[in-house]
């Protein structure tokens, strides 16, 4: 069987959204659906009445809570494969694994902690951060259906180390499932002392750098533009900031996907400044793809 799109819930409202959006791209796929719900619960339950076999409300709670996503995503998606899991144990290491097993994990971008509605969910963050698998984190208040947005484009910010980027292949085929066209976007920008309108740092410095960026956006797209040849491929220069300039260029997206390196000797995938605050201000779901060392 293909794998699965994997989404995991809470209970929440953008929980609830990630499961239409995730019932939406397995369709897309023709993958099935599988909802997780991480709970620690269980684990408390045992250690505390370890002789109890009498199932308790949150227990209930928790398989009501998966049942319904499911019900939910089939709803949205007649005849969609839909299994479910209720796991014994925290959500970022239950959402890790079964992120290792997905075709792509789609999460909220909300949980339901105090501060839901202010900050971006720790569980989100740290599972973007870790998993060795695309996770997707279904942003924006519009209506994401494909059907609603087909056309759209598929924007990828184009990586530093562009060549046989995973997150460029990924948004390639994504802009296929929907044909849609890719927007990929290769962001420069001058240092401090260049930008003090002294003319030896004017002109030259600056056609240098978009010469480089200009080499980096081809070299990215080369495989990619040849494996998804029927892809149309918009091709954007822009001086700035990532971390802002992406954000920005989601405004009108699908899907905006960005890269995440494993730093040498580090645990998990690192969200870099750029992956953070794509996660926080985009417009539209944003992927995250880790990428090869």
């Amino acid at each position: 069987m293909d794998q699965p799109v994997v989404v995991g819930v809470d209970g929440s409202e953008a929980s609830l959204r990630a499961v239409d959006w995730a019932a939406d791209e397995a369709a897309l796929r023709g993958a099935p659906l599988h909802v997780v719900y991480a709970s620690l619960w269980d684990r408390y339950e045992h250690a505390v009445f370890p002789t109890s076999r009498e199932p308790t409300t949150e227990r209930l709670l928790t398989d009501v809570l998966a049942v319904a996503a499911a019900k939910r995503a089939r709803a949205r998606v007649p005849g969609l494969a839909v299994t479910t899991e209720v796991v014994a144990e925290g959500p970022v290491p239950a959402l890790r694994r079964a992120a290792h097993k997905a075709a792509a994990l789609v999460l909220g971008s909300r949980g339901r902690g105090g501060a839901a509605e202010l900050l971006l969910g720790s569980v989100c963050l740290a599972v973007a951060g870790q998993a060795d698998g695309p996770v997707i984190v279904v942003r924006g208040d519009h209506d994401n259906r494909p059907g609603h947005r087909r056309g759209r484009p598929v924007v990828v910010g184009v990586p530093d180390r562009p060549a046989d980027s995973d997150a460029v292949r990924f948004a390639f085929r994504e802009a296929a499932r929907r044909d849609a066209p890719v927007e990929a976007v290769r962001v420069w920008h001058r240092t401090a002392h260049q930008t003090t309108g002294h003319p030896r740092f004017t002109g030259e410095p600056a056609r240098a750098h978009r010469r480089r960026a200009v080499e980096a956006l081809e070299s990215g797209l080369r495989a990619p533009a040849e494996e998804q040849p029927d892809v149309e491929v918009r091709r954007r220069i822009l001086e700035g900031q990532a971390r802002t300039v992406l954000p920005e260029a989601s405004a009108d997206a699908a899907l905006l996907v960005v890269g995440a390196r494993r730093p040498h000797g580090r645990f998990g995938f690192h969200i870099g400044r750029v992956t953070h605050a794509v996660l926080h201000r985009a417009a539209c779901p944003v992927a995250v793809v880790p990428e090869r060392a």
